[in-house]
């Protein structure tokens, strides 16, 4: 066989794939990389932070941003750019994590109540008509308060609260492309319930999957935030850009404004990130949308 018809190899579609996101989505892949440089600064704090996330120095306190301390010190003389470091492996962990376990909830009651319709579509529906009915922030304080705070509760618990209430925006979208003319030939052509769900129905929600965890993984960020105001969050002294805004950001905000700056400006950065990243890969991955191209 010929060097010209050796068949592609495995990672071909994937740098294809990264190709096409620079060069048709130039403001995608700006956001990807944001993504990306936040999630290694998590991964490598302990190796780019200047000084321990919480190494006092009562001498240092309140210092402005300078060459020693790049985003200033707090009120006990922390180093803010390592407590950011440090926060980033927890805040952009916890959403990612919580974002990925709600769009596979969402998508998962989502397909079951949409495709087979019916008795499962109206009892499904019941139960999350009966979530939704809470104020959200009352059952996640409910829950964080007995099963007690903590990073890995805090994910499991947004992960099943946006999840159960995302899985209406799914369905709709499977209960849209569910009526299409391509759905029923394949099914008159006897295809399994399997095939039709994973290879016409799920590409075909893409777009409006990758919209949602997008979504949610600001809004994930921003509720631990609140959560971590009120003291439900990951415990202290664990440094989050939530507990950084809401404790010495807010009551120091006067004095030392770059306490709420630094976190704000990262949690922002990275909501914009993600989300324009999300816009992308809806374009690139929506079939809809490449056949219109």
């Amino acid at each position: 066989m010929s060097a010209t018809t050796l068949p592609a190899t495995p990672r071909a579609p994937f740098i294809a794939g990264v190709i096409r996101l620079f060069r048709e989505k130039p403001l995608g892949a700006i956001g990807a990389v944001i993504v990306l440089v936040f999630l290694f600064s998590g991964i490598f704090a302990d190796q780019l932070a200047h000084f321990g996330v919480n190494q006092i120095s009562p001498v240092n306190r309140l210092k402005p941003p300078s060459g020693r301390f790049w985003f200033g010190t707090d009120h006990l003389g922390r180093d803010m750019y390592s407590r950011i470091l440090f926060g980033a492996r927890l805040s952009v962990i916890i959403g990612l994590s919580a974002a990925t376990i709600a769009t596979l909830i969402s998508v998962t009651l989502g397909i079951v109540s949409g495709y087979f319709g019916g008795r499962i579509d109206m009892i499904v529906q019941r139960v999350v008509d009966a979530w939704m009915s809470f104020p959200e922030l009352i059952i996640l304080i409910v829950v964080v308060s007995v099963v007690g705070p903590g990073m890995f509760q805090v994910i499991g618990i947004l992960g099943l609260t946006f999840g159960i209430g995302g899985s209406r925006i799914i369905r709709g979208a499977v209960v849209s492309v569910r009526e299409n003319m391509y759905i029923h030939a394949t099914q008159s052509m006897g295809a399994s319930t399997k095939r039709v769900l994973l290879r016409h129905i799920l590409p075909n929600i893409m777009a409006p999957i990758l919209v949602l965890f997008s979504t949610r993984v600001g809004a994930v960020i921003l509720v631990e935030s609140g959560l971590s105001f009120l003291g439900f969050g990951v415990p202290p002294p664990a440094p989050t850009w939530g507990s950084m805004l809401s404790g010495t950001g807010r009551t120091y905000m006067y004095l030392a404004p770059w306490l709420a700056l630094a976190p704000g400006l990262c949690l922002t950065l990275v909501v914009y990130g993600i989300n324009v990243f999300g816009d992308a890969l809806r374009d690139l991955l929506d079939p809809r949308m490449r056949g219109s191209r």
